[in-house]
């Protein structure tokens, strides 16, 4: 699956149409809350101004659905390009359409070692169209195509799919934050350490199926916890209180489980509470004994399944882990994500945190920087999970 990177090519003069992902949170004053997606792509911004280059950046933010965005300043890709400037320290423009007559004039009067930011391609229809006229004017921007968005890689939307495949005869190549997530999502788990461990959770059994199948199919061990255990309880008969379950997937939680043997772990305790808060009352139960009275409500893993949880961890050379073990942010309930996310730091594994919820987990414990990887991309990292390919991926030229 090895394509080649932006550093296999020469771009000394040349424009280079950079598909990102800043698709980053703001707050009521449109500030930026969080700018990891911006800095994770400024290895491969630099690189092109380094060499001489220049760079037409192309993103989402949101879900505008083509709508003008001047009334809808809150999808604007605007904020992102003062925090650019000052990471870069060099000029960064900005124009006010992706296609229109702003877009055009100023890709063309770009200079070697400055940057231009297009408004937000969803505020085009022709992006989640896949529109050739569109994708033919964004494709007559660039010399060469980068694909640097891991987090959209999954899909096929205008940005991803058609521009590339309008740039007949150009390289295409993806950027190194894609390079490393594919190194790690899809060559890693391809020739993994054993014991290989996989932690899911998560609240749905439905929207992880396809992951939990296919991680059984190359797993040693895999760990079930989060709201989605609750449709297992349920699966062997268990009582689940009030607990989040989906009674019509009870089926498939007895297919994954005859399927998984002695591979698929289930909790065996449960941290309860009988109201949605941390100040709620709270006990601990055996799995699948929550009481049907009094409004209890599981919302963790328990002591017996964080010690056991963690033994197994902690013995393996690969670790994934796609989904938290409770609810992460309202202690006393991130006891169980704690204490996996802990437990993979003190394994030395080939730890691979796959996006969504459990990176912002593995972040707010400040153990971001003690695991191998931490995926830039929730849904993309679900579903090469699952063994999908991609055909943004596909398309770049091979390495």
């Amino acid at each position: 699956m090895a394509k080649k990177s932006i550093a296999d090519v020469d771009v000394t003069g040349k424009a280079v149409l950079m598909r990102v992902d800043f698709n980053v949170p703001l707050d009521d004053q449109l500030k930026i809350t969080d700018d990891r997606r911006i800095t994770e792509a400024l290895p491969s911004i630099k690189s092109v101004l380094s060499r001489g280059g220049r760079v037409i950046l192309m993103s989402h933010l949101g879900r505008p659905e083509g709508k003008d965005p001047a009334a809808d300043a809150k999808y604007s890709l605007k904020p992102v390009v003062g925090r650019m400037t000052e990471l870069l320290g060099c000029p960064v423009h900005f124009a006010s359409d992706t296609v229109g007559p702003d877009a055009q004039a100023k890709s063309k009067s770009l200079k070697n070692g400055e940057v231009l930011v297009l408004e937000n391609v969803r505020f085009n229809k022709g992006e989640k169209k896949g529109d050739a006229d569109y994708a033919a004017v964004l494709a007559a921007m660039g010399d060469i195509y980068c694909n640097d968005a891991f987090g959209t890689c999954h899909r096929t939307e205008g940005s991803m799919v058609a521009v590339p495949n309008a740039m007949v005869g150009k390289p295409k190549v993806c950027g190194f934050l894609v390079a490393k997530e594919i190194k790690f999502l899809s060559d890693a788990i391809a020739n993994p350490g054993r014991p290989f461990v996989a932690i899911v959770g998560g609240a749905k059994v439905s929207d992880k199926i396809e992951v939990i199948n296919n991680l059984l199919n190359i797993c040693d061990k895999v760990l079930i916890g989060g709201a989605m255990a609750y449709t297992f309880s349920l699966a062997t008969g268990g009582s689940v209180g009030k607990s989040r379950v989906e009674k019509d997937k009870v089926d498939l939680a007895k297919e994954l489980i005859a399927k998984g043997g002695d591979k698929l772990m289930l909790p065996l305790d449960t941290h309860c509470g009988d109201a949605f808060n941390g100040n709620c009352n709270k006990q601990v139960v055996p799995a699948g004994k929550i009481p049907d009275e009094g409004g209890w409500e599981g919302f963790d893993i328990g002591p017996a399944t964080i010690a056991k949880y963690s033994e197994v961890v902690k013995s393996a050379k690969t670790v994934v882990w796609n989904g938290p073990m409770g609810v992460f942010e309202m202690p006393p309930f991130d006891a169980g994500t704690r204490a996996i996310a802990e437990a993979i730091v003190a394994s030395g594994s080939t730890s691979i945190i796959g996006g969504g919820d459990s990176a912002s987990a593995i972040q707010e414990f400040g153990l971001a920087d003690k695991v191998t990887h931490v995926s830039t991309g929730g849904g993309a990292s679900l579903e090469m999970l699952e063994g999908k390919r991609f055909v943004a991926v596909d398309l770049l030229d091979d390495a």
